[in-house]
């Protein structure tokens, strides 16, 4: 009638099916239940300083450094499909030739819940440089603090937790001494 390998692969196709089934129940209801956590986003300072883009070439640009404070409770979007949290506070502008830029300046990953609670005073991690080499006459920028979860089993969720009430303008250039 039939072979013990015909039953073997019957009984796996079975249980694998059901497996992709009882994974795809759980990612969509880690999607339902997804809320919105609060944040607050304060920029201290913005110092825009000369540099030299490269090591070797003579090409000057301006660097920006910023000083910012972030207060979240993150919280809300821990659940028992959440692996890790990754949080990134980004500065949004628009260039001098009218061009959309989003620049990530500082991340961290948060693994447990225990550590949502987030106060920080810091500074940018990354180099912030306009592409143009000068901020100069670039209209001021607004800085989000925004999150990808990372699930077990499901799809990447990507949001916004918080953002500054208003624009923040470049100065003009500090001269090193």
């Amino acid at each position: 009638m039939h072979t013990i390998y015909a039953r073997i692969n019957n009984l796996s196709a079975l249980l694998s099916s059901c497996l992709m089934v009882l994974l795809g129940a759980v990612a969509v209801s880690s999607l339902l239940f997804t809320v919105n956590p609060t944040a607050e986003v304060v920029v201290a300072s913005v110092q825009v300083v000369p540099g030299n883009a490269r090591r070797y070439a003579k090409k000057h640009q301006e660097f920006a450094f910023v000083n910012f404070n972030v207060t979240a409770d993150l919280t809300p979007l821990f659940n028992w499909n959440t692996k890790q949290l990754f949080m990134y506070v980004s500065a949004e502008y628009t260039n001098k030739q009218g061009v959309a830029n989003e620049v990530v300046i500082w991340d961290r990953i948060v693994r447990r819940k225990e550590d949502a609670h987030i106060a920080i005073a810091g500074r940018n991690k990354y180099i912030f440089r306009e592409m143009s080499t000068s901020f100069r006459n670039v209209p001021p920028a607004n800085y989000t603090l925004k999150y990808n979860i990372m699930p077990y089993v499901g799809l990447l969720t990507y949001g916004e937790a918080g953002r500054t009430l208003e624009p923040v303008a470049f100065p003009e250039q500090h001269q090193l001494s």
